[in-house]
């Protein structure tokens, strides 16, 4: 699983996200401009002591991003991009139609969200609308803080592919 932040602005978030990463197995990709230097100490302390766990990358811009890994299925639209459907790139945004769990994620999809006073870019959705997906709230409600949509989206995903390479169960250590 690959998770993307589109311009992520809030270091506590991040960190979590690369703690949710860590747990999973999954990548983090972050896609500039950041809100905050890479070695905050506030990231790190929410990421504790998990860094080591996660493979990082870190993109100058989206274009960057969709050069780097969309692998020649994409192009630019106007000051955005489309992106072919069969690049496996998912965007979570509350202006989508479709809800998480309607999407079949692959296992090594790339799931982007943004960032979190403004979401991901419109024209973006626009012309990616068909792989867009929301998770429910009710009505009035803004949005679910960042950190804890990547773990709702995340761990749907991973169900969807049998929890594979994770542990699925513990045991007790007094008895």
């Amino acid at each position: 699983m690959n998770i993307v932040l589109v311009e992520p602005e809030i270091p506590q978030n991040t960190g979590n996200i690369v703690r949710t990463a860590a747990a999973t197995g999954s990548k983090v990709h972050l896609v500039k401009p950041l809100g905050f230097d890479i070695s905050d100490r506030a990231l790190k302390r929410a990421g504790l002591d998990y860094w080591h766990f996660v493979d990082i990358k870190v993109y100058e811009n989206l274009e960057d991003f969709f050069e780097k890994n969309a692998h020649g299925k994409y192009e630019k639209v106007n000051s955005t991009f489309k992106v072919s459907l069969d690049a496996k790139m998912y965007y979570a945004s509350t202006k989508a139609k479709s809800r998480y769990d309607e999407v079949a994620f692959d296992d090594d999809c790339f799931v982007l969200f943004g960032k979190e006073t403004k979401g991901l870019p419109e024209e973006l959705l626009h012309e990616n609308y068909e792989n867009s997906f929301r998770i429910p709230m009710i009505d009035g409600c803004r949005s679910l803080n960042l950190s804890n949509s990547v773990a709702i989206v995340v761990y749907e995903a991973l169900r969807q592919n049998g929890f594979k390479g994770l542990l699925s169960e513990g045991k007790l250590t007094k008895f």
